[in-house]
């Protein structure tokens, strides 16, 4: 008896999302007819589940036989998405390409015209200076994630930075030509990530992608540094990839 209770409750679940998820595909209330035939219940089950859910205030119920998603989804929503913390989600997908790839793995966030580092794995034989210590911060236009924060902030923007900071030099390849640096973002912008050909420091490289939210705001972005002679560009698949898995982490939906 106990099992088929609980097969039972399940299967109440399963429905109970089910009518979730097609009310959710609808801009605008959506009636019992036509919630039944999508979801393949038969009327009086669905009225009956929508009932317990309008109660809970999951579906609101606009008028006889007519429903649409409850407010109660939106207070709940927005209690989860304050307790998000990228950092914490962004960590076992860090570990995972940090072991994947054997060099130091990065999460940045931007403040004003800078990324700073909130997150490091790294092996125990690293050597670089570079981020050696959380909280450390760079120019956008001398890091990978720092030129995937100017790429989405457009051409406009992206010029305003570079006549405000001036490009300040730090090694030889930094790009210090406003131009040159617009080109080098609209490539970023086509291609999905970023590289930092040693400007931040000789003899250090990095690949970054950019980290969005459930808006599709880019909030962080993901890096991997390491030697210049030993880092591989095709890596930016890898880096790609893991920062569309903390994406999706954190509520992005999508490409």
């Amino acid at each position: 008896m106990p099992k088929k209770e609980t097969k039972s409750s399940i299967q109440v679940i399963e429905r109970m999302m089910t009518l979730l998820d097609t009310l959710a595909g609808h801009t605008a209330p959506v009636n019992l007819k036509q919630l039944a035939l999508q979801t393949r219940l038969h009327p009086s089950t669905a009225h009956r589940i929508l009932g317990v859910m309008v109660d809970s205030r999951l579906v609101d119920r606009i008028e006889p036989g007519t429903y649409r998603l409850g407010i109660r989804l939106l207070e709940l929503g927005n209690l989860v998405k304050s307790r998000i913390s990228v950092r914490q989600e962004a960590l076992p997908h860090m570990q995972a390409l940090q072991q994947t790839l054997g060099e130091t793995v990065n999460l940045s966030v931007r403040r004003d015209d800078e990324v700073v580092y909130i997150e490091r794995t790294a092996g125990t034989n690293s050597m670089m200076r570079v981020v050696q210590i959380i909280g450390a911060r760079a120019p956008l236009h001398i890091t990978a994630v720092g030129k995937i924060f100017l790429a989405d902030d457009g051409l406009q923007k992206a010029a305003h930075y570079a006549q405000r900071t001036g490009l300040p030099r730090y090694t030889e390849n930094t790009l210090t030509d406003p131009e040159h640096l617009a080109r080098e973002l609209e490539k970023i912008r086509r291609q999905g990530y970023a590289m930092d050909n040693e400007e931040a420091e000789k003899g250090v490289s990095c690949i970054g992608a950019g980290i969005y939210n459930d808006e599709g705001r880019l909030v962080a972005g993901l890096s991997v540094s390491a030697p210049a002679d030993r880092l591989n560009k095709a890596w930016a698949a890898q880096v790609k990839q893991t920062a569309e898995k903390i994406s999706r982490a954190i509520g992005r939906r999508g490409e």
